[in-house]
């Protein structure tokens, strides 16, 4: 029997990633056609995403809270077969809501789709400390080190961004930023409403506003944990079977700046306007969050 332990390299840790999906899995998703209704929330990882995913479903069904996990009401694409899900089942609500975090060049085509961006730097620091101890030992591997060979190293993050940003005029795609979400959360909900054709009364403004806050979510922790990816996939990737995260942090703004070293910080810096520059003259990340705000006016 294969010993569950967890990654103390990055080559095992990427070698673990490879065993999430089976093969069966990955032929169900590349067969899914989204209805032209459907909202598909696809951002880089720890940007994010659940706590849209929250802010959809309630806005759908006046603050449901009746599942087990979010993946269970707003499904996964790329693991719903292999967490049993039914990609194609109905919905507690209209409009069907799907997470993915693929890129423009890869996702389903046909949808409609929420992409919220993230200072990379912030990123990196959540990614690590939400699968760290999950799928890795950070005793064995540093937020340095990660940091270096997962996103400065690597195109990863960087094709992500520029693949959706190619879509920025596409009426389809609601452009939004986390940081902008965590200083005016009671405007992304309204946002988030109008792109959805949902009517924003005040009593569901109110429930959306209750449970999308991180005090309510974080009272609902488990909810929001994706337990349902550990329940079925970590004997699958190797690691031990009580080996845990949690998605629900404070996700504070700037935080990299506690775990980032300054040479990895003008590092990224340097990667950004390398990567997104040439091609659409963001000289920075603030230059993308600027462009965006200025859309939403």
């Amino acid at each position: 029997m294969t010993q569950l332990r967890l990654a103390t390299t990055l080559e095992e840790l990427n070698e673990k990633f490879e065993h999430f999906r089976t093969e069966k899995g990955k032929e169900v998703v590349d067969n899914f056609v989204p209805e032209a209704t459907d909202i598909i929330i696809s951002p880089y990882a720890k940007s994010g995403t659940t706590w849209t995913q929250q802010i959809v479903h309630s806005l759908r069904t006046r603050g449901d809270m009746d599942f087990e996990e979010i993946t269970a009401v707003v499904p996964w694409i790329s693991m719903a077969y292999d967490i049993g899900i039914d990609l194609n089942a109905p919905q507690k609500a209209h409009p069907r809501a799907f997470k993915s975090h693929a890129k423009w060049d890869t996702i389903h085509k046909g949808a409609r789709y929420i992409y919220i961006i993230r200072d990379p730097k912030d990123v990196v620091v959540s990614l690590y400390r939400f699968i760290g101890d999950w799928l890795f030992d950070t005793s064995a591997i540093s937020i340095t080190h990660y940091a270096w060979n997962q996103f400065l190293k690597d195109d990863g993050y960087w094709e992500h961004i520029n693949s959706w940003w190619s879509q920025f005029d596409n009426p389809d795609v609601l452009f939004l930023c986390f940081e902008d979400m965590k200083e005016d959360t009671d405007k992304a909900i309204h946002q988030i409403a109008e792109f959805m054709h949902i009517e924003l009364d005040d009593e569901l403004f109110d429930i959306v506003r209750h449970n999308a806050s991180f005090e309510f979510m974080k009272a609902h922790d488990r909810q929001f944990d994706d337990h349902l990816i550990r329940d079925h996939r970590n004997e699958a990737v190797g690691v031990p079977l009580d080996a845990t995260t949690s998605k629900v942090k404070l996700g504070k703004v700037g935080g990299y700046k506690h775990y980032l070293s300054q040479d990895l910080v003008d590092e990224f810096n340097a990667r950004w306007i390398k990567e997104t520059n040439p091609a659409y003259g963001l000289t920075s990340y603030d230059a993308l969050r600027e462009k965006i705000q200025k859309r939403s006016v």
